[in-house]
Protein backbone atom coordinates (compact mmCIF):
# COMPACT_ATOMS: atom_id res chain seq x y z
CA UNK A 1 0.00 0.00 0.00
CA UNK A 2 1.56 3.28 -1.11
CA UNK A 3 1.77 6.03 1.49
CA UNK A 4 0.69 9.56 0.55
CA UNK A 5 0.98 12.57 2.87
CA UNK A 6 -0.85 15.82 2.13
CA UNK A 7 -0.03 19.08 3.91
CA UNK A 8 -3.21 21.17 4.06
CA UNK A 9 -6.86 20.32 4.63
CA UNK A 10 -8.62 22.63 2.21
CA UNK A 11 -10.61 22.05 -0.97
CA UNK A 12 -7.80 20.31 -2.86
CA UNK A 13 -6.07 18.47 -0.02
CA UNK A 14 -9.20 16.89 1.44
CA UNK A 15 -10.70 16.09 -1.95
CA UNK A 16 -7.53 14.30 -3.02
CA UNK A 17 -7.02 12.61 0.33
CA UNK A 18 -10.54 11.21 0.49
CA UNK A 19 -10.39 10.07 -3.13
CA UNK A 20 -7.08 8.24 -2.61
CA UNK A 21 -8.21 6.67 0.67
CA UNK A 22 -11.27 5.28 -1.09
CA UNK A 23 -8.88 3.69 -3.61
CA UNK A 24 -6.96 1.91 -0.85
CA UNK A 25 -3.99 4.23 -0.37
CA UNK A 26 -2.47 4.91 3.06
CA UNK A 27 -3.23 8.63 3.34
CA UNK A 28 -2.23 11.13 6.02
CA UNK A 29 -3.43 14.74 5.97
CA UNK A 30 -1.62 17.28 8.14
CA UNK A 31 -3.29 20.59 8.98
CA UNK A 32 -2.82 23.26 11.62
CA UNK A 33 -6.45 23.53 12.74
CA UNK A 34 -9.08 21.12 13.99
CA UNK A 35 -12.46 20.96 12.28
CA UNK A 36 -14.00 22.78 15.23
CA UNK A 37 -11.44 25.57 14.97
CA UNK A 38 -12.21 25.95 11.26
CA UNK A 39 -15.95 25.95 11.97
CA UNK A 40 -15.64 28.69 14.59
CA UNK A 41 -13.02 30.74 12.75
CA UNK A 42 -13.09 33.45 10.10
CA UNK A 43 -14.37 32.85 6.61
CA UNK A 44 -11.66 31.62 4.27
CA UNK A 45 -12.92 32.49 0.78
CA UNK A 46 -15.99 32.96 -1.40
CA UNK A 47 -15.67 29.51 -3.08
CA UNK A 48 -18.28 29.69 -5.88
CA UNK A 49 -18.18 26.27 -7.54
CA UNK A 50 -19.39 25.68 -11.09
CA UNK A 51 -20.89 22.44 -12.34
CA UNK A 52 -17.74 20.95 -13.86
CA UNK A 53 -16.10 21.13 -10.41
CA UNK A 54 -19.23 20.01 -8.57
CA UNK A 55 -19.26 16.89 -10.75
CA UNK A 56 -15.83 15.95 -9.35
CA UNK A 57 -17.21 16.23 -5.81
CA UNK A 58 -20.20 14.13 -6.87
CA UNK A 59 -17.95 11.42 -8.32
CA UNK A 60 -16.30 11.04 -4.90
CA UNK A 61 -19.60 11.14 -2.97
CA UNK A 62 -18.71 14.46 -1.33
CA UNK A 63 -21.69 16.54 -2.48
CA UNK A 64 -23.21 16.57 1.02
CA UNK A 65 -25.01 19.90 0.51
CA UNK A 66 -26.67 19.21 -2.86
CA UNK A 67 -30.15 19.71 -1.43
CA UNK A 68 -29.46 22.35 1.22
CA UNK A 69 -27.14 24.86 -0.47
CA UNK A 70 -28.93 27.53 -2.53
CA UNK A 71 -28.43 27.06 -6.26
CA UNK A 72 -26.79 29.72 -8.42
CA UNK A 73 -28.73 29.43 -11.65
CA UNK A 74 -27.05 32.10 -13.76
CA UNK A 75 -24.84 35.18 -13.99
CA UNK A 76 -25.77 38.82 -14.50
CA UNK A 77 -23.34 41.46 -15.78
CA UNK A 78 -23.66 45.19 -15.18
CA UNK A 79 -21.21 47.93 -16.11
CA UNK A 80 -21.61 51.25 -14.32
CA UNK A 81 -21.69 54.31 -16.56
CA UNK A 82 -20.18 57.72 -15.75
CA UNK A 83 -23.62 59.00 -14.74
CA UNK A 84 -23.99 56.35 -12.05
CA UNK A 85 -26.55 54.32 -14.00
CA UNK A 86 -26.08 51.00 -15.76
CA UNK A 87 -24.37 51.42 -19.11
CA UNK A 88 -24.60 47.66 -19.74
CA UNK A 89 -26.98 45.23 -18.05
CA UNK A 90 -27.97 41.66 -18.88
CA UNK A 91 -28.31 38.20 -17.37
CA UNK A 92 -28.37 34.59 -18.59
CA UNK A 93 -28.89 31.17 -17.08
CA UNK A 94 -26.08 28.66 -16.77
CA UNK A 95 -26.90 26.00 -19.36
CA UNK A 96 -23.99 23.89 -18.08
CA UNK A 97 -25.81 23.32 -14.77
CA UNK A 98 -26.18 25.29 -11.57
CA UNK A 99 -23.31 26.47 -9.38
CA UNK A 100 -23.18 26.72 -5.60
CA UNK A 101 -21.07 28.05 -2.74
CA UNK A 102 -20.67 26.20 0.56
CA UNK A 103 -18.78 28.15 3.23
CA UNK A 104 -15.50 26.33 3.87
CA UNK A 105 -16.29 26.55 7.57
CA UNK A 106 -19.14 24.17 6.79
CA UNK A 107 -17.49 22.02 4.14
CA UNK A 108 -13.99 21.40 5.48
CA UNK A 109 -14.96 20.15 8.97
CA UNK A 110 -17.47 17.76 7.38
CA UNK A 111 -14.86 16.48 4.93
CA UNK A 112 -12.31 16.13 7.74
CA UNK A 113 -14.81 13.96 9.63
CA UNK A 114 -15.46 11.92 6.48
CA UNK A 115 -11.74 11.41 5.91
CA UNK A 116 -11.28 10.01 9.40
CA UNK A 117 -14.47 7.97 9.14
CA UNK A 118 -13.11 6.05 6.14
CA UNK A 119 -9.78 5.38 7.88
CA UNK A 120 -7.63 8.36 6.90
CA UNK A 121 -5.10 9.69 9.41
CA UNK A 122 -5.59 13.36 10.30
CA UNK A 123 -2.76 15.09 12.17
CA UNK A 124 -3.18 18.55 13.72
CA UNK A 125 0.22 20.17 13.53
CA UNK A 126 1.90 23.36 12.33
CA UNK A 127 4.41 21.76 9.96
CA UNK A 128 7.94 23.17 9.87
CA UNK A 129 10.59 22.43 7.25
CA UNK A 130 12.13 19.99 9.73
CA UNK A 131 8.80 18.26 10.19
CA UNK A 132 8.32 18.11 6.45
CA UNK A 133 11.64 16.27 6.19
CA UNK A 134 10.23 13.56 8.47
CA UNK A 135 7.05 13.24 6.43
CA UNK A 136 9.03 13.06 3.18
CA UNK A 137 11.25 10.31 4.59
CA UNK A 138 8.24 8.22 5.64
CA UNK A 139 5.98 8.62 2.59
CA UNK A 140 6.12 7.63 -1.06
CA UNK A 141 4.83 11.09 -1.96
CA UNK A 142 4.27 14.35 -0.08
CA UNK A 143 1.93 16.95 -1.57
CA UNK A 144 1.80 20.51 -0.26
CA UNK A 145 -1.61 22.14 -0.63
CA UNK A 146 -0.90 25.08 1.68
CA UNK A 147 1.17 27.92 0.29
CA UNK A 148 2.13 29.94 3.37
CA UNK A 149 5.38 30.45 5.27
CA UNK A 150 8.71 28.71 4.73
CA UNK A 151 7.04 25.69 3.17
CA UNK A 152 5.30 27.81 0.54
CA UNK A 153 8.56 29.58 -0.28
CA UNK A 154 10.13 26.25 -1.27
CA UNK A 155 8.30 26.52 -4.56
CA UNK A 156 10.08 28.95 -6.87
CA UNK A 157 7.99 31.66 -8.51
CA UNK A 158 7.64 30.95 -12.22
CA UNK A 159 8.36 34.37 -13.73
CA UNK A 160 7.36 33.22 -17.21
CA UNK A 161 3.89 32.16 -16.09
CA UNK A 162 3.32 34.91 -13.48
CA UNK A 163 2.05 38.08 -15.18
CA UNK A 164 2.03 40.24 -12.05
CA UNK A 165 4.47 40.68 -9.17
CA UNK A 166 2.19 42.73 -6.91
CA UNK A 167 -1.45 42.61 -5.77
CA UNK A 168 -3.87 43.78 -8.44
CA UNK A 169 -6.89 44.16 -6.16
CA UNK A 170 -7.72 45.06 -2.57
CA UNK A 171 -10.14 42.32 -1.55
CA UNK A 172 -13.08 42.37 0.82
CA UNK A 173 -15.60 39.64 1.67
CA UNK A 174 -18.82 40.20 3.58
CA UNK A 175 -21.22 37.37 4.45
CA UNK A 176 -24.73 38.73 5.01
CA UNK A 177 -28.36 37.72 5.53
CA UNK A 178 -31.66 39.49 4.72
CA UNK A 179 -30.60 40.66 1.25
CA UNK A 180 -33.48 41.02 -1.20
CA UNK A 181 -33.17 38.24 -3.81
CA UNK A 182 -32.76 39.29 -7.41
CA UNK A 183 -35.76 38.92 -9.72
CA UNK A 184 -36.17 36.02 -12.19
CA UNK A 185 -33.48 33.58 -11.09
CA UNK A 186 -30.60 33.35 -8.62
CA UNK A 187 -27.27 34.51 -10.01
CA UNK A 188 -23.77 35.73 -9.47
CA UNK A 189 -24.39 39.46 -9.94
CA UNK A 190 -21.14 40.73 -11.46
CA UNK A 191 -20.71 44.50 -11.49
CA UNK A 192 -17.86 46.41 -13.13
CA UNK A 193 -17.07 49.97 -12.05
CA UNK A 194 -14.49 51.19 -14.61
CA UNK A 195 -11.41 52.65 -12.98
CA UNK A 196 -12.61 51.68 -9.48
CA UNK A 197 -13.04 47.91 -9.27
CA UNK A 198 -15.60 45.13 -9.30
CA UNK A 199 -18.33 43.85 -7.00
CA UNK A 200 -20.09 40.53 -7.21
CA UNK A 201 -22.61 38.88 -4.94
CA UNK A 202 -24.28 35.48 -4.90
CA UNK A 203 -26.29 33.13 -2.68
CA UNK A 204 -24.42 30.62 -0.52
CA UNK A 205 -24.67 28.35 2.51
CA UNK A 206 -22.90 29.32 5.73
CA UNK A 207 -22.80 28.00 9.29
CA UNK A 208 -26.16 29.56 10.17
CA UNK A 209 -27.93 28.68 6.90
CA UNK A 210 -28.48 30.42 3.54
CA UNK A 211 -26.75 33.76 3.03
CA UNK A 212 -25.32 36.06 0.37
CA UNK A 213 -21.59 36.59 -0.12
CA UNK A 214 -20.53 40.09 -1.13
CA UNK A 215 -17.14 40.22 -2.86
CA UNK A 216 -15.36 43.56 -3.36
CA UNK A 217 -12.36 43.92 -5.67
CA UNK A 218 -10.86 47.38 -5.47
CA UNK A 219 -8.08 48.69 -7.70
CA UNK A 220 -5.14 49.40 -5.34
CA UNK A 221 -4.97 53.04 -4.34
CA UNK A 222 -8.51 53.70 -5.59
CA UNK A 223 -11.78 54.41 -3.84
CA UNK A 224 -12.55 50.74 -3.19
CA UNK A 225 -9.15 50.18 -1.58
CA UNK A 226 -10.73 51.03 1.76
CA UNK A 227 -10.28 48.15 4.21
CA UNK A 228 -7.01 48.98 6.00
CA UNK A 229 -8.60 51.14 8.71
CA UNK A 230 -11.57 48.86 9.38
CA UNK A 231 -11.42 47.79 13.03
CA UNK A 232 -14.66 45.91 13.70
CA UNK A 233 -17.22 43.68 11.99
CA UNK A 234 -19.78 46.47 12.24
CA UNK A 235 -17.45 48.91 10.49
CA UNK A 236 -16.70 46.32 7.80
CA UNK A 237 -20.42 46.04 7.07
CA UNK A 238 -20.84 49.81 6.95
CA UNK A 239 -17.93 50.18 4.52
CA UNK A 240 -19.49 47.46 2.35
CA UNK A 241 -22.82 49.27 2.25
CA UNK A 242 -21.12 52.61 1.62
CA UNK A 243 -19.41 51.29 -1.52
CA UNK A 244 -22.76 50.18 -2.92
CA UNK A 245 -24.45 53.44 -2.01
CA UNK A 246 -21.78 55.40 -3.86
CA UNK A 247 -21.16 53.29 -6.96
CA UNK A 248 -23.93 50.69 -7.37
CA UNK A 249 -27.30 52.06 -6.25
CA UNK A 250 -29.17 49.14 -7.87
CA UNK A 251 -27.25 46.76 -5.60
CA UNK A 252 -27.69 49.05 -2.57
CA UNK A 253 -31.48 48.77 -3.03
CA UNK A 254 -31.25 45.08 -2.16
CA UNK A 255 -29.28 45.74 1.02
CA UNK A 256 -31.48 47.94 3.18
CA UNK A 257 -31.95 45.27 5.87
CA UNK A 258 -28.74 43.28 5.58
CA UNK A 259 -26.85 42.06 8.64
CA UNK A 260 -23.65 40.08 9.02
CA UNK A 261 -24.21 36.35 9.28
CA UNK A 262 -21.70 36.36 12.16
CA UNK A 263 -18.77 38.43 13.38
CA UNK A 264 -16.37 36.07 11.59
CA UNK A 265 -18.18 36.47 8.27
CA UNK A 266 -15.72 39.10 7.03
CA UNK A 267 -12.32 39.05 5.37
CA UNK A 268 -10.00 41.62 3.80
CA UNK A 269 -6.56 41.38 2.23
CA UNK A 270 -4.54 41.39 -0.97
CA UNK A 271 -2.06 39.12 -2.70
CA UNK A 272 -0.20 38.96 -6.02
CA UNK A 273 -1.54 36.28 -8.40
CA UNK A 274 1.38 33.86 -8.66
CA UNK A 275 2.34 30.66 -10.45
CA UNK A 276 5.10 28.59 -8.85
CA UNK A 277 7.16 25.65 -10.03
CA UNK A 278 5.70 22.41 -8.68
CA UNK A 279 8.80 20.69 -7.29
CA UNK A 280 10.04 21.77 -3.87
CA UNK A 281 13.42 20.53 -2.67
CA UNK A 282 14.12 20.15 1.05
CA UNK A 283 17.57 20.74 2.63
CA UNK A 284 18.12 16.96 2.68
CA UNK A 285 17.52 16.77 -1.08
CA UNK A 286 14.12 15.10 -0.71
CA UNK A 287 11.41 16.47 -3.00
CA UNK A 288 7.75 17.32 -2.44
CA UNK A 289 5.09 18.48 -4.89
CA UNK A 290 3.02 21.64 -4.62
CA UNK A 291 -0.61 21.67 -5.65
CA UNK A 292 -3.57 24.06 -5.97
CA UNK A 293 -3.00 27.48 -4.32
CA UNK A 294 0.54 26.53 -3.30
CA UNK A 295 1.55 26.71 -6.98
CA UNK A 296 -1.37 28.37 -8.79
CA UNK A 297 -2.76 31.34 -6.86
CA UNK A 298 -5.47 33.09 -8.88
CA UNK A 299 -7.20 36.39 -8.14
CA UNK A 300 -10.86 35.80 -7.18
CA UNK A 301 -12.21 38.22 -9.80
CA UNK A 302 -13.37 35.33 -12.00
CA UNK A 303 -14.45 33.02 -9.17
CA UNK A 304 -12.08 30.23 -10.19
CA UNK A 305 -10.02 29.55 -7.03
CA UNK A 306 -11.95 26.59 -5.63
CA UNK A 307 -12.64 25.35 -9.15
CA UNK A 308 -8.92 25.34 -9.95
CA UNK A 309 -8.19 23.56 -6.65
CA UNK A 310 -10.75 20.87 -7.44
CA UNK A 311 -9.52 20.30 -10.97
CA UNK A 312 -5.90 20.23 -9.79
CA UNK A 313 -6.79 17.57 -7.21
CA UNK A 314 -8.50 15.51 -9.93
CA UNK A 315 -5.45 15.69 -12.23
CA UNK A 316 -3.13 14.58 -9.42
CA UNK A 317 -5.56 11.85 -8.33
CA UNK A 318 -5.62 10.39 -11.83
CA UNK A 319 -1.83 10.67 -12.18
CA UNK A 320 -1.20 8.88 -8.85
CA UNK A 321 -3.48 6.01 -9.86
CA UNK A 322 -1.80 5.75 -13.27
CA UNK A 323 1.71 5.70 -11.71
CA UNK A 324 0.93 2.43 -9.88
CA UNK A 325 4.17 1.30 -8.15
CA UNK A 326 6.58 3.56 -10.06
CA UNK A 327 8.47 6.36 -8.33
CA UNK A 328 6.97 9.80 -7.80
CA UNK A 329 10.10 11.56 -9.03
CA UNK A 330 10.64 15.15 -10.19
CA UNK A 331 9.82 14.21 -13.79
CA UNK A 332 6.47 12.78 -12.70
CA UNK A 333 5.73 15.90 -10.64
CA UNK A 334 6.52 18.24 -13.51
CA UNK A 335 4.55 16.15 -16.01
CA UNK A 336 1.55 16.06 -13.67
CA UNK A 337 1.66 19.80 -13.12
CA UNK A 338 1.95 20.37 -16.88
CA UNK A 339 -1.20 18.29 -17.39
CA UNK A 340 -2.99 20.60 -14.95
CA UNK A 341 -1.41 23.66 -16.61
CA UNK A 342 -2.82 22.56 -19.97
CA UNK A 343 -6.15 23.55 -18.41
CA UNK A 344 -5.15 26.19 -15.85
CA UNK A 345 -3.19 28.31 -18.34
CA UNK A 346 -6.47 29.36 -19.93
CA UNK A 347 -8.02 30.19 -16.56
CA UNK A 348 -5.02 32.20 -15.41
CA UNK A 349 -4.68 34.21 -18.62
CA UNK A 350 -8.40 35.00 -18.70
CA UNK A 351 -8.37 36.01 -15.03
CA UNK A 352 -5.29 38.19 -15.47
CA UNK A 353 -6.91 39.89 -18.47
CA UNK A 354 -9.96 40.73 -16.33
CA UNK A 355 -7.66 42.50 -13.84
CA UNK A 356 -6.67 45.02 -16.51
CA UNK A 357 -8.89 47.78 -17.93
CA UNK A 358 -11.33 46.01 -20.27
CA UNK A 359 -10.32 46.45 -23.91
CA UNK A 360 -12.83 47.78 -26.41
CA UNK A 361 -13.64 44.36 -27.88
CA UNK A 362 -14.60 43.01 -24.42
CA UNK A 363 -16.89 45.96 -23.75
CA UNK A 364 -18.38 45.41 -27.22
CA UNK A 365 -19.05 41.77 -26.34
CA UNK A 366 -20.65 42.71 -23.03
CA UNK A 367 -22.76 45.32 -24.79
CA UNK A 368 -23.86 42.96 -27.57
CA UNK A 369 -24.90 40.36 -24.98
CA UNK A 370 -27.76 42.71 -24.01
CA UNK A 371 -29.49 41.89 -27.29
CA UNK A 372 -28.05 38.45 -28.05
CA UNK A 373 -29.19 35.61 -25.77
CA UNK A 374 -26.74 33.32 -27.59
CA UNK A 375 -23.79 35.53 -26.68
CA UNK A 376 -24.99 36.08 -23.11
CA UNK A 377 -25.21 32.31 -22.57
CA UNK A 378 -21.81 31.78 -24.18
CA UNK A 379 -20.19 34.24 -21.76
CA UNK A 380 -21.97 32.82 -18.72
CA UNK A 381 -21.13 29.20 -19.51
CA UNK A 382 -17.47 30.12 -19.94
CA UNK A 383 -17.21 30.42 -16.14
CA UNK A 384 -17.78 26.67 -15.95
CA UNK A 385 -14.89 25.93 -18.34
CA UNK A 386 -12.82 29.05 -19.15
CA UNK A 387 -11.12 27.32 -22.06
CA UNK A 388 -14.33 28.14 -23.91
CA UNK A 389 -13.41 31.86 -23.85
CA UNK A 390 -10.73 31.23 -26.47
CA UNK A 391 -10.28 32.74 -28.95
CA UNK A 392 -13.52 34.69 -29.39
CA UNK A 393 -13.39 36.55 -26.04
CA UNK A 394 -9.65 36.87 -25.52
CA UNK A 395 -8.51 37.91 -28.98
CA UNK A 396 -9.68 41.15 -30.61
CA UNK A 397 -9.83 39.84 -34.19
CA UNK A 398 -11.72 36.72 -33.16
CA UNK A 399 -14.13 38.81 -31.08
CA UNK A 400 -14.83 41.11 -34.01
CA UNK A 401 -15.40 38.14 -36.31
CA UNK A 402 -17.81 36.58 -33.82
CA UNK A 403 -19.73 39.83 -33.38
CA UNK A 404 -19.96 40.18 -37.16
CA UNK A 405 -21.36 36.66 -37.43
CA UNK A 406 -24.02 37.49 -34.83
CA UNK A 407 -25.12 40.51 -36.86
CA UNK A 408 -25.46 38.38 -39.98
CA UNK A 409 -27.76 35.91 -38.23
CA UNK A 410 -29.79 38.55 -36.37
Amino acid sequence: MRKITIIGAGQSGLLLGIGLKKKGYDVTIVTNRTGDEVRKGKVLSSQAMFNMSLDIERELGLNFWENTCPHIDGISVSVAGPDGNKAIDWAARLETGYANSVDQRVKMPAWMDEFEKIGGKLIIEDVSLEGLEDYAAAADLVLVASGKGDIGRMFERDAEKSTFDKPMRALGLTYVKNMVPRDEFSAVCFNIIPGVGEYFVFPALTTSGPCEIMVFEGIPGGEMDCWRDVESPEQHLEVSKGILDKFLPWEAERCGAIELTDDNGILAGRFPPTIRKPVGRLPSGAIVMGMADAVCLNDPITGQGSNNATKCAKVIFDAILAQEDRAFDAAWMNDTFNTFWDYAEYVVNWTNAMLLPPPEHVLNLFGAAQVSPELATKIVDGFNDPRDFYPWFMEEAAANDYLASLKKTA
